[in-house]
């Protein structure tokens, strides 16, 4: 409530001390609009794009860690990618890492500690980098013993932990897609595009399971993609994921659907649920339009736009918002966030045309 000079209610009340107690009544209701106006605002945070770097090359995934730095993935989706994982040097230049062992892989050399198609990496809350490679280069089939999420060390540059996925978590057509590590309990959550369904990795003890393989959540729906006014007849199944602030719920949609959902993390790592039964947990948050990448940021839920060269974000109230539309956002695909709050940005160009556009990587800018 906006303060009044105590020496008017003091005036008022010598004369009328009935009026004074309706006068704090009328500001205290005053106040509690103005409250709840404030929370209901629909202004939206305008943003505008700049480009931090380009490539040549279709990149997927960014992470920035907490010291500023900048790291990519190429997926091996054709046999020109310059390697899978780099960082971005000051003078904008992509160098390989954590070293060109890692990313010099053939089929002759171990799938366990080669890179073999990348989809993703992410930087936690305790500043280490993951790297997600789900082992199915060019589409053609996931490569046995080859999927792994790997943890990385930045202070030392060193791979210090391998979780490797068998048959049971990564069947024929899996495509792990991307990844949220939970650092509280030391948990990771991984999306499966080819199949769909949701992979809970125990960090602790390196064990993994499959879940919501089954349910409509984690699938594509009976739709068809719109991109540079082209249809992009594609079954695209659990993508885009997030964690909330609190890590308390997981957020995921499929790729090619319109619908985004989420679930406790609490039954997510609960084994005695049954899968049958974890599937009545999920919970359907609305309509939220194709979507690459999610993103939590500020009690906001930021989406890739695929469809309309955007970003977009839910409210608390559910409310879809545009945050920024250019058509240079040619597929933005994935999100990552500095530690003073700045978002990133890639665009992997899906769907568009192979003429000499580049592949960009934007900060988003406040623009209010």
């Amino acid at each position: 409530m906006s303060a009044l000079p105590s020496t008017f209610l003091r005036g008022i009340h010598m004369k009328n001390p009935l009026l004074v107690t309706l006068v704090i009544a009328i500001c205290l209701t005053l106040s509690e609009i103005n409250c709840g106006n404030e929370g209901n605002r629909s202004e939206v945070l305008k943003y505008t794009l700049s480009e931090v770097t380009h490539s040549d090359y279709r990149w997927t995934g960014v992470a920035v860690s907490k010291k500023g730095r900048i790291f990519v993935n190429y997926p091996r989706w054709s046999d020109n990618i310059p390697f899978s994982v780099g960082e971005i040097t000051k003078s904008k230049e992509v160098k390989t890492y954590p070293d060109e062992e890692w990313n010099n892989w053939d089929s002759l050399k171990s799938v366990h500690d080669h890179f073999i198609c990348v989809q993703s990496v992410y930087v936690d809350q305790n500043d280490n980098l993951w790297i997600l490679d789900p082992a199915n280069p060019l589409f053609g089939g996931v490569i046995e013993g080859g999927p792994k999420l790997l943890k990385v060390d930045l202070e030392s540059n060193q791979v210090i932990q391998t979780i490797l996925f068998d048959t049971t978590i990564t069947v024929r057509n899996s495509y792990l897609n991307d990844v949220r590590v939970d650092v509280k309990t030391n948990t990771a959550y991984i999306t499966d595009s080819g199949y769909g369904a949701i992979i809970v990795v125990n960090l602790n003890t390196s064990q993994s399971r499959r879940v919501l393989s089954n349910h409509s959540s984690t699938k594509a729906e009976d739709i068809t993609l719109k991109i540079a006014n082209n249809e992009l007849s594609i079954k695209v199944h659990s993508d885009g994921i997030a964690l909330d602030n609190e890590q308390d719920y997981l957020y995921y949609q499929a790729l090619t659907g319109y619908h985004l959902y989420r679930i406790k993390t609490d039954y997510l790592r609960d084994q005695t649920i049954p899968e049958v039964d974890l599937g009545s947990k999920v919970e359907l948050v609305g309509k939220s339009g194709a979507s690459d990448g999610l993103f939590f940021k500020d009690g906001f839920i930021y989406l890739t736009s695929i469809e309309h060269n955007a970003i977009k974000r839910i409210t608390r109230q559910g409310e879809v918002q545009l945050v920024v539309e250019d058509t240079l956002l040619e597929w933005p695909d994935s999100f990552s966030r500095s530690a003073d709050g700045e978002i990133y940005v890639t665009t992997s160009r899906i769907g568009f045309p192979a003429d000499s556009k580049p592949f960009r990587l934007f900060k988003l800018i406040s623009g209010n």
